[in-house]
């Protein structure tokens, strides 16, 4: 495995075909999305292309420079979210967090994101905006699907992999008894998976994790006033 975004230009047929999957390791094509745009790191959306999601890979494929594609392995998205918020980004899309080798290595080098020389293999993040908005929970739900089919290997044999699903409990139980949970956005405005980075998993719950409280709170005062009766 390749970490990190690299290049792809292998297509089928006349270079104008689907992407070139490899086969012979299983790889199978799960999804296809016309009308998408690419933006790496800092960088402006490239013209729309078309989307290949495979069991193993995301890949982009540009559909006006035939030679122009890129992919990223399952394995090196750390993290993926669907963004609406327009103070995050202009465009609603499906955001992604990249290892990269740099990051891998220690290395503190240049971020190429910022400069006119594209290095692939120190771009962190990606965002891919649908020209339909309405596709964006289908491809989020196909990432997740995906995702899943390729866990991290651990190097004990056990206990490893992305942490893909949290609970409500889990969430508390960590944050500590007596402390709150340590949420800072609001959970209506994105949804997302990550690889041990549990950030957007608490957005998520936040809305039902004070939605039981509330309900606890009725409860028990529901309760105090039947006592209060008798």
């Amino acid at each position: 495995m390749v970490l990190g975004l690299r290049q792809f230009s292998h297509r089928t047929g006349d270079a104008a075909g689907e992407p070139v999957l490899d086969a012979n390791n299983g790889e199978e094509l799960i999804h296809v999305q016309p009308g998408v745009a690419i933006a790496l790191g800092s960088r402006a959306p490239e013209a729309p292309g078309t989307l290949y999601i495979s069991t193993h890979q995301v890949i982009w494929l540009s559909d006006v420079e035939r030679n122009k594609g890129y992919a990223v392995d399952f394995l090196s998205i750390s993290l993926h979210a669907v963004s609406r918020d327009p103070e995050a980004y202009p465009s609603p899309c499906i955001y992604a967090q990249i290892e990269t080798v740099a990051e891998e290595e220690g290395s503190d080098g240049s971020d190429s994101e910022y400069d006119e020389t594209l290095d692939l293999s120190k771009v962190k993040e990606m965002r891919l905006v649908p020209s339909d908005p309405t596709q964006l929970d289908t491809l989020f739900e196909v990432f997740c699907e995906c995702a899943e089919l390729n866990p991290e290997p651990s190097e004990e044999g056990e206990g490893g992999g992305h942490d893909w699903v949290f609970s409500a409990d889990s969430m508390e139980r960590e944050a500590g008894e007596g402390e709150e949970p340590d949420w800072h956005s609001n959970p209506t405005t994105s949804i997302g998976y990550s690889n041990g980075e549990h950030e957007l998993a608490q957005n998520v719950l936040e809305l039902q994790i004070h939605d039981q409280r509330f309900e606890d709170a009725e409860e028990m005062e529901h309760q105090e006033s039947n006592s209060g009766h008798h």
